[in-house]
C-alpha cells in the first residue's frame, strides 16, 4: 500500500511538472502569435469612432487562424514530449497534460494580446480622417479548445499504436508500482511429482547433472498387454 501511495505521489509530481512545462511553452507560443498577428486599419470618421476599411475585417479571421495553428503546434509538441516520458505514461500523465493545455491556451491568449497591444498601441485622440492600425483580438473563445483537443488526440493515437498493455512504461499499475511478470511460475501436480517442492523439475526442462531423468506419468507406467498373437 505504501508503494502504491509513493507511486501516486511520484506521478502527481510528474503531472504537475508536465502541466507547468506546457504553460511555459504556451507563453512562448503566445508571444510569437502576438508578434505575427495582423492589425486592422480603421479610418477615424469622428472623435472616438472609426470605420473599418474594405478588406481589413478579414484580418480578424487571420488572427484567429494563426492562434489556432499556434495552439495545434503547441498541443502536438507537448503531447509528443509527454509520451517520451515513458515511465510516467498513464491516466495521471494525461490529466496533467490536458489541464496544462487548457491553462496554457488561456495564458497564450493573454500573453499574445498583451504583446499585440504593446506592439500596436492605440492612439489617444486621433484626428478625424486619420487611418490608424488597431490590434486584433480573438473573436471566438472556442479557439482556446484547439490546444487541449490536439494534445488529447495525439496521445490517443500514440496509445492506440502501442503494442503493449502497459503502453511501454514497464508497469501494469496506473500508479507505476506493479511491474508485470514476464514469465509465469511453473505448475506442478503433487499426484505425479511427490517429494520436496524445491527439487521438482518442470516438464521439458533438462535434468540436473547426476540426477535421474524425470519421466512423465505415461512413460513411467508399466506397458499394457500386447495385442499381437
Amino acid at each position: 500500500m505504501s508503494g502504491t501511495r509513493g507511486g501516486a505521489r511520484r506521478e502527481l509530481r510528474a503531472a504537475a511538472v508536465l502541466a507547468a512545462a506546457v504553460v511555459v511553452l504556451s507563453v512562448v507560443a503566445g508571444v510569437v502569435w502576438g508578434l505575427l498577428a495582423p492589425t486592422e486599419l480603421v479610418l477615424v470618421v469622428e472623435p472616438g469612432r472609426g470605420a473599418t476599411l474594405v478588406g481589413e475585417s478579414l484580418h480578424r479571421f487571420d488572427a484567429l487562424a494563426l492562434f489556432a495553428g499556434a495552439g495545434a503546434v503547441t498541443g502536438v509538441l507537448s503531447a509528443a514530449a509527454a509520451w517520451r516520458w515513458r515511465r510516467m505514461r498513464g491516466p495521471i500523465q494525461l490529466i496533467g497534460l490536458l489541464l496544462g493545455s487548457a491553462a496554457g491556451a488561456w495564458v497564450m491568449a493573454w500573453a499574445g494580446e498583451a504583446v499585440t497591444t504593446w506592439n500596436n498601441p492605440r492612439p489617444d485622440d486621433p484626428p478625424v480622417g486619420q487611418i490608424v492600425a488597431l490590434p486584433v483580438g480573438l473573436e471566438s473563445p472556442l479557439v482556446l479548445l484547439v490546444q487541449p483537443l490536439t494534445a488529447a488526440l495525439v496521445i490517443l493515437v500514440l496509445a492506440g499504436l502501442s503494442a503493449t498493455e502497459d503502453l511501454g512504461s514497464g508497469f501494469m499499475s496506473p500508479f507505476g508500482e506493479s511491474r508485470p511478470q514476464p514469465y509465469a511460475e511453473p505448475e506442478y501436480d503433487d499426484a505425479f511429482y511427490p517429494g520436496d517442492a524445491a527439487e521438482r523439475v518442470p516438464s521439458g526442462a533438462p535434468a540436473p547433472a547426476g540426477a535421474d531423468p524425470v519421466l512423465s506419468p505415461q512413460e513411467s507406467s508399466p506397458p499394457g498387454p500386447s495385442l499381437s498373437k
